[in-house]
């Protein structure tokens, strides 16, 4: 099977802005052109030849290649140092876990979350402190956009097509972040789930928009998380009841807090998990008791164990603030982490 990419020619920059988009291969906004010199200077970074097979989506069938990830991620902006995240994301999201075609094709609208862990950050200026979950830095910009890109190209993830979104929300353009480990006494988010220290990795979440919270009234660590869950549990009554990866990003100013009461990331879990949980008779209160039926004291968790709760250092130093990420649709979607350079079939520690 020929699985290279064609040639086209195009007259000049705008020539190729408009055949680009007429053929449904953007996102809406201008591509740098995918020339052939700039493809395979991502692939002489990455070490990879065109053909290699990063991983088939398996509902569909479809071989993701590394020449056809170098296209899009040069039409996204990326550098060659930027290819080897955009393979990892791949990776991830390609594991079963995950479960691509759901996540993509949903109605819900939701996003690929991207979570960037280890010296990689460093290499490429990945911020994770101010704007954290905006535009923070090139990279994070960049390799997330490219990631949406493959996903439109290789998938076929457009709106009406596979992508059956009735809302969707901003983080389809792009939507990667970036630990931010230099501040936070605590072990990164890649260090919990791989066990390997300074190790360059992706975690891929299949997320909603964020939801951000604020508490600058306290300096308990209790009565913040407080706010956390009841954030999660707004959720649960308004959007989805079903447990899932929830992820909290957590900034300089509460990080302090909690470090000062010598709370870690465990801790923060297993508050929350104790919190975060309805009754479905609750739904009655937000119009939804036509639903509520005979089953009123059945209790939901948001998450069905306290590690299922994804708890990250980033943003500014400044502010009360949080973000609670919800997942898409409880458990059908697992968030998956990914070693920089890790293949399609290796298995996660």
């Amino acid at each position: 099977m020929d699985r290279t990419s064609s040639r086209i020619d195009a007259t000049d920059f705008a020539a190729a802005q408009e055949l680009y988009h007429s053929r449904g291969w953007t996102d809406g906004l201008p591509i740098v052109p995918p020339t052939p010199g700039l493809v395979q200077a991502c692939l002489d970074w990455a070490l990879l030849p065109p053909e290699h097979l990063v991983g088939i989506e398996p509902v569909r069938e479809r071989a993701i290649t590394a020449e056809k990830l170098a296209v899009n991620s040069v039409m996204a902006g990326c550098l060659p140092q930027h290819f080897p995240l955009v393979v990892a994301s791949f990776t991830a999201m390609l594991q079963e876990d995950f479960l691509l075609h759901g996540a993509t094709a949903s109605t819900g609208g939701c996003a690929v979350l991207l979570i960037i862990n280890g010296p990689i950050r460093r290499d490429l200026e990945m911020t994770g402190t101010f704007n954290a979950l905006g535009n923070a830095d090139r990279a994070s910009s960049v390799i997330g956009r490219a990631v949406r890109l493959g996903l439109i190209n290789l998938l076929d993830v457009r709106p009406g097509e596979i992508d059956r979104s009735t809302l969707g929300h901003p983080g389809k353009f792009t939507y990667c972040i970036a630990e931010d480990e230099e501040n936070s006494w605590w072990p990164s988010l890649a260090e919990e789930r791989l066990g390997v220290i300074e190790v360059s990795s992706v975690t891929a979440v299949a997320a909603m928009a964020p939801r951000q919270i604020m508490n600058e009234w306290t300096t308990d660590p209790e009565e913040i998380c407080d706010t956390i869950a009841a954030e999660i549990r707004a959720n649960q009554l308004h959007y989805s009841i079903w447990a899932g990866n929830y992820t909290v990003v957590v900034p300089g100013q509460l990080r302090q807090h909690f470090n000062d009461a010598g709370w870690s990331k465990a801790d923060i879990r297993n508050y929350v998990f104790q919190q975060a949980r309805v009754k479905r008779g609750e739904w009655a209160g937000v119009g939804k008791g036509s639903v509520v039926k005979d089953r009123a004291d059945r209790e939901y968790l948001a998450m069905e164990s306290p590690d299922d709760l994804l708890v990250v250092a980033a943003g500014g130093p400044a502010g009360g603030f949080a973000q609670i990420i919800p997942p898409w649709l409880g458990t059908k979607s697992r968030a998956t982490t990914v070693a920089v350079g890790a293949c399609v079939d290796c298995e996660v520690p």
